[in-house]
């Protein structure tokens, strides 16, 4: 893990030496939280026992002086085989297959070749069949790894007959964010794989689908009651406020929608598709090109191309006055001010508790502060997240 840049394995539980590369001599403790066992050169980590890294030297001395010698042996045993070998005539295209197959793959959790191999078997090659969503980029795939034991999502990127990859961009940001992120209401990344002629990632499955499905069907709509939608608008504020505040740099997603939120088993809510997402550094530039969906969209982004933070703030207002309504707010959001809780409240579910209705009110009050046209009257998704914390403790206390 030498290209390593940053880390932060804090709260594993983890024990032992830490590595000598650049990325964990320079972290900060913060990095190292929640592992009692850690120990090395570090400063606020105990030194770790003499013994222990003398046996680590010599581990190390042992592989500086045995592998390159490993290596040519193994070259010169190669070249030996070649040249006694029959020759036989190459296929030019199969060459430039097995190029192409051979360019690129990195699985993040198991091992690669095998969830690779596992992804094709489950999906029949992708066959329209395992087909669960179509979208601009790709389409998601539904996948039952038996080796691995799990369920999983897999969405494939489209591309181009060259073999190009038209959306590598947002495969390289989805990728780029996921692995530096973890929250229980973000979608889990395990994985990603990238061949010239295809190239998808792999989520963990969600079995409700996204909350536009739901909300755009009138059985499913009613299934997902008061509470269950008050949880959606809490863990995706929170979501977001850890993607702000407490990530580095403050990752701001851009396409906060229906469409990518997804639902559990428990109807928990998790933000997918951070094919857009921009990482915020502080020594590059915030302007970007126009990203994100049609009436969720900050009317600033539209105009300046400058991302922030408050871009997220108000699709999340959108967002949650949808939840509350069961359908997109429409021309309304343009005039917040004018909102009154009973007149986009869902029809379709019955009328709330008193304990409910205030906690609904809550919600539209903070809708309405976050579709304010001054992205700097905007209140910080920090902000959102502790009130509705608060709200919630409120009730649970009474």
């Amino acid at each position: 893990m030498y290209g390593l840049l940053s880390i932060d394995i804090s709260y594993n539980d983890l024990e032992g030496p830490i590595p000598s590369n650049k990325a964990f001599q320079n972290a900060s403790m913060e990095a190292f939280k929640g592992n009692k066992g850690l120990c090395g050169e570090v400063p606020g980590l105990p030194l770790c026992n003499a013994s222990l890294t003398k046996k680590r030297k010599h581990k190390m001395l042992f592989l500086i002086i045995f592998l390159p010698l490993f290596g040519a042996f193994s070259l010169l045993s190669f070249f030996g085989v070649l040249f006694f070998l029959p020759k036989r005539k190459e296929d030019p295209k199969a060459e430039q297959r097995d190029e192409q197959d051979e360019e690129f793959i990195s699985i993040s959790s198991f091992e690669g070749k095998l969830m690779h191999d596992e992804v094709i078997r489950a999906t029949n090659s992708f066959d329209a069949i395992c087909c669960i969503g179509m979208g601009g980029c790709g389409n998601v795939y539904k996948a039952s790894l038996l080796s691995l034991g799990i369920i999983v999502a897999v969405k494939k990127l489209n591309s181009l007959s060259d073999g190009k990859r038209p959306y590598q961009k947002e495969f390289l940001n989805e990728i780029r964010a996921l692995t530096q992120i973890r929250h229980r209401n973000i979608v889990k990344l395990y994985g990603f794989c990238s061949y010239a002629h295809h190239s998808f990632l792999v989520y963990k499955y969600m079995e409700c689908g996204s909350l536009a499905t739901i909300l755009g069907n009138n059985q499913k709509a009613k299934e997902l009651g008061w509470s269950k939608r008050l949880n959606i608008v809490k863990g995706v504020a929170c979501a977001l406020s850890y993607m702000h505040h407490e990530c580095s740099p403050p990752i701001v997603h851009r396409d906060i929608k229906s469409n990518n939120i997804l639902l559990d088993s428990k109807y928990e809510a998790h933000i997918s598709d951070f094919g857009t997402a921009k990482l915020l550094n502080l020594d590059s530039s915030h302007w970007s090109a126009l990203a994100g969906t049609y009436g969720y969209v900050a009317p600033e982004f539209a105009y300046t191309m400058k991302v922030t933070e408050k871009c997220d703030v108000y699709s999340f207002g959108v967002l949650a006055l949808e939840v509350i309504g069961g359908k997109h707010p429409g021309e309304i959001i343009y005039s917040p001010e004018k909102i009154l809780l009973e007149d986009i409240m869902d029809q379709r579910l019955p009328s709330p508790s008193l304990e409910i209705l205030d906690e609904l009110a809550q919600i539209l009050n903070l809708s309405v502060g976050c579709l304010i046209k001054d992205p700097k009257y905007r209140p910080s998704m920090q902000m959102i997240c502790h009130g509705l914390e608060a709200q919630n403790y409120f009730f649970l206390a009474s």
